[in-house]
């Protein structure tokens, strides 16, 4: 059985953007490897080589592509409250060891971007916090031991 991918809409509408341009790309590599063989001894020929290559490579990234896709769960928004932490809130934390605050969107792990401030709920830190409601201390255990977060607040992402 195949795993099921919860993500927002959004993300959903990426992958699906994501897909169709990877399926573009296959005339395009095509024409290359085609154009590549005109010139001759293939045994010899590296622009045949690498764009087989890349035909190698787009082929495995529209087969993950359209397995994200058919297996993507998407979550109903209307329905994520604030209460208790789940995937697609916001939440403000802070780390009780440095006191250092920390806020982010739990998000699925396809739409995942720890630079713009959404963070996989397959991580040690998401999943800690899950299901925890404001004013809770959680502890998460990471590679490098286990770090304590304070929930300050949480919001609609």
């Amino acid at each position: 059985m195949a795993e099921i991918h919860y993500m927002t809409q959004e993300g959903l509408d990426k992958l699906r953007k994501d897909l169709a341009e990877a399926l573009a790309q296959r005339p395009v590599i095509s024409a290359a490897i085609a154009e590549a063989r005109e010139k001759g001894d293939l045994s010899e020929n590296a622009e045949y080589d690498a764009a087989r290559d890349a035909q190698g490579l787009l082929e495995v990234r529209i087969a993950k592509l359209k397995e994200l896709v058919a297996n993507a769960k998407v979550i109903d928004e209307s329905m994520v409250g604030t209460d208790k932490v789940q995937m697609t809130n916001k939440v403000k934390v802070q780390n009780l060891a440095n006191n250092q605050v920390m806020e982010f969107t739990i998000v699925g792990e396809t739409e995942a971007d720890f630079a713009h401030g959404k963070m996989a709920a397959t991580t040690p830190i998401a999943k800690a916090l899950l299901g925890h409601g404001k004013g809770e201390t959680v502890e998460a255990k990471v590679p490098q031991g286990v770090i304590k977060f304070k929930i300050l607040d949480i919001s609609l992402g």
